[in-house]
């Protein structure tokens, strides 16, 4: 399966969300009796922003198989069948645009894994890879809000992530490059504390290269392991990333 399609159910949720958020009327200018104090009511007019977040986030490939056999018959494919959550944090700049739209930049780490299942079409035979990441992470997006609704203000982001994975390198079957890109769009909410803002947000992030290493000198002397690689046309990277802003 891919990416998309394990993540639809949620996706489909988050458009509800935004829809919703979106389409909610507007509150009364005024307070009513009995209704809490407006915190931070001028927080949102400083022209820039610092703060830090913490989160957490799952990785996933999106593999693209070219058909290979192998001399004696075998056909290999490979997946990731199930996520494991990795962490991340991130320090925030945020500029503000114009009264509904900042300028967000959030660099970080994400450390991670997965883990690679490959098995053969024909036959019972079967490897796996553990594959750790530790990504120097440089997103870049647009922040759109919608009108404060008291203490909570709903938001949607989307904007470009480049990552730098500065784990080390091992011999194994599949190898990727330390370089990517991503497209991101999310969705969250900033909610007005008396003494900070909480922003948490969900964010989706889909890889635009082919990470794969297609060139290995140093599989050459061993068919057996570099099938798998001669087996994929390209590799992309996804993820899926929740995260709390503090600002």
């Amino acid at each position: 399966m891919t990416f998309l399609h394990r993540n639809m159910s949620g996706i489909r949720v988050c458009i509800v969300l935004i829809l919703a958020a979106f389409c909610l009327p507007l509150p009364e200018a005024e307070a009513k009796p009995g209704d809490k104090p407006l915190n931070r009511p001028y927080a949102d007019l400083k022209p820039w922003h610092l703060g830090f977040s913490v989160g957490m986030h799952v990785q996933d490939l999106s593999f693209t198989h070219n058909g290979f056999v192998t001399d004696d018959g075998q056909r290999w494919s490979m997946e990731v069948p199930s996520f494991s959550p990795g962490f991340c944090i991130n320090v925030l700049g945020s500029l503000r645009l114009h009264k509904y739209i900042d300028l967000r930049f959030t660099p970080g780490m994400y450390f991670g894994s997965k883990g690679v299942e490959m098995k053969d079409y024909n036959s019972d035979l079967r490897q796996h890879q553990d594959i750790k990441t530790a990504y120097v992470v440089l997103p870049l997006d647009l922040k759109i809000s919608g009108d404060r609704m008291r203490n909570v203000r709903p938001y949607v982001s989307a904007g470009a992530m480049a990552t730098f994975d500065i784990s080390k390198k091992r011999a194994e079957p599949l190898l990727f490059n330390t370089a990517d890109a991503y497209l991101c769009v999310g969705l969250g909410a900033d909610f007005y504390l008396p003494f900070f803002k909480l922003n948490p947000e969900v964010k989706f992030c889909f890889g635009l290269t082919d990470i794969l290493r297609h060139e290995r000198n140093d599989l050459i002397d061993d068919p057996e392991t570099f099938k798998i690689t001669q087996s994929l046309k390209k590799v992309k990277s996804n993820m899926v990333v929740l995260t709390f802003y503090f600002e």
